[in-house]
């Protein structure tokens, strides 16, 4: 089970690219005509197998940019992961009354969005790649196959919320995993990552807060912390 992807809503989605292609160094994105059909736009950029996506509405009425009047400006939105035993955690979604938002099932990968308003924090994606290890929404060279992108990794991502214990019991009952925790918060501890959650006083602050990089040195170039996309990036240095 991994982390695969974290998504962020923004109002205007190319300064938000281009800031967080410039700061990461990472390579052109994939965009995705098919996130035409929920109103948006979107861009997808490749870090090692894993990835960050933008997406900005491109219509009124849509679940962004509801996200993004409640949120008062850009954000953490979507969290995506890559189960083996994807229909194992929808079963254990379904039991716990978690209300299914979409859901597809392609030839080499499989995704199902959970209701926000059931898991709290963010829209959780459950995911199964065919074979193991290739995304189709990163674009063609990852479709069934296993491409390449820049050099990096993604490493975790925290979740702000009222309530970190219950949210963070939640999101372990459904990937199946147990809740770990330090003097910080709950963690669930996954292959290659980890979903730390955290308190939020207010509503504004709750959602996907920081996302954590580990990046090539020389990327890096000694910073620990970028305030982008609504969202914080925690960088540490490429194992």
């Amino acid at each position: 089970m991994r982390l695969r992807q974290a998504v962020l809503a923004a109002a205007e989605l190319e300064p938000t690219a281009l800031a967080l292609r410039e700061a990461l160094n990472m390579g052109e994105p994939f965009r995705d005509p098919g996130v035409g059909a929920f109103g948006l736009a979107n861009v997808v950029f490749a870090l090692g197998d894993c990835f960050i996506e933008v997406v900005s509405p491109t219509r009124a009425d849509t679940a962004a940019g509801r996200y993004l009047t409640r949120h008062g400006g850009d954000g953490g939105y979507m969290v995506i992961f890559d189960l083996q035993d994807a229909e194992g955690a929808r079963s254990r979604a379904a039991d716990l009354g978690v209300r299914t938002v979409w859901q597809i099932a392609l030839p080499d990968i499989s995704a199902t969005h959970l209701h926000p308003a059931d898991m709290r924090g963010a829209i959780v994606s459950l995911d199964s790649s065919q074979p193991y290890g290739s995304w189709r929404w990163g674009g063609p060279q990852w479709t069934a196959r296993i491409g390449q992108g820049a050099p990096g990794h993604l490493a975790g991502v925290t979740i702000a919320v009222a309530d970190p214990d219950a949210v963070a019991a939640r999101w372990g009952d459904v990937l199946g995993v147990p809740v770990g925790g330090d003097q910080d918060g709950p963690v669930l501890s996954l292959d290659g990552g980890e979903v730390r959650f955290e308190r939020a006083e207010d509503e504004r602050e709750q959602g996907l807060s920081e996302i954590a990089l580990e990046l090539p040195a020389d990327v890096r170039d000694g910073r620990d912390t970028l305030a982008l996309g609504g969202v914080h990036l925690r960088l540490s240095d490429l194992a």
